[in-house]
């Protein structure tokens, strides 16, 4: 008699193949670079309005883009569900996915990054839009990835827009930190996962790469970790041939 759940697990790792079949290659490094010239900002005080809150960002932290704000989107209209959940925004920036985590009601919320300035950005603006929220506990954290994370954390949700971007930018390096580290930093984002145990049962990561980045191997790189990939939003934009993706990945190979 065959086993039911040998045969899902194959037919779940032959959709992943599938799916990383039919993805686009990365785009030519003179269209990233089209894509990625615009004059940077980030060393200057500047707003940000979203959903009708305005967040002040000051030199060095970064201000959300088109692919951020798939995120924050898809955050806010529900379709990855927050509510009573442990949820961890890594790459925190100015702290929008962590308001947006206090406003639905998630049981913890990590705000990680790597900048000490954003993270104190991320806790100001949580304070003035969420204040304190019985229910929910708002943990600020300067991590590199989740390398600061008490080794209890088990979390259900994690968000990840991270600096991909396949080809170098800027010489700035603050412009690096937050667009083009690259490959690397994904590899080092699912072996954290994994190595720390931090997804609870049922966990889902939420990773948005597009083809700017080295977009198949960084889903390959996801499917040999264990992980299994859905994609739940693709976004272009006219004028370009970007393509973004947002995937939820499950470890447990669930859909």
């Amino acid at each position: 008699m065959s086993d039911p759940t040998a045969a899902g697990a194959a037919a779940t790792q032959a959709d992943a193949w599938a799916l990383l079949a039919s993805l686009p290659d990365t785009l030519p490094r003179d269209e990233i670079l089209a894509i990625n010239s615009a004059k940077s900002d980030i060393h200057t005080q500047r707003t940000y309005t979203y959903n009708g809150w305005t967040f002040q960002l000051p030199p060095g932290v970064f201000k959300p883009g088109d692919t951020s704000r798939i995120v924050h989107d898809r955050l806010l209209d529900g379709t990855i569900p927050l509510e009573g959940r442990s949820y961890a925004a890594i790459g925190a920036g100015l702290g929008v996915e962590a308001v947006i985590a206090g406003i639905k009601g998630a049981r913890e919320i990590y705000a990680a990054d790597i900048h000490p300035d954003s993270v104190a950005t991320a806790a100001a603006h949580y304070e003035l839009i969420v204040g304190d929220r019985p229910g929910t506990v708002f943990r600020p954290l300067v991590s590199n990835l989740f390398e600061e994370f008490p080794a209890s954390a088990r979390l259900d949700v994690i968000t990840f827009n991270p600096p991909a971007v396949s080809t170098k930018t800027s010489d700035d390096p603050t412009v690096v930190r937050n667009v083009c580290v690259g490959i690397g930093i994904v590899a080092r984002f699912f072996d954290q996962i994994v190595d720390r145990d931090l997804l609870a049962p049922g966990g889902e990561v939420h990773l948005i790469v597009s083809n700017t980045s080295e977009l198949k191997s960084i889903v390959k790189y996801a499917i040999e970790a264990g992980f299994a990939p859905q994609i739940t939003h693709r976004q272009t934009w006219e004028g370009d041939n970007c393509q973004a993706y947002l995937f939820k990945l499950r470890r447990d190979h669930a859909a």
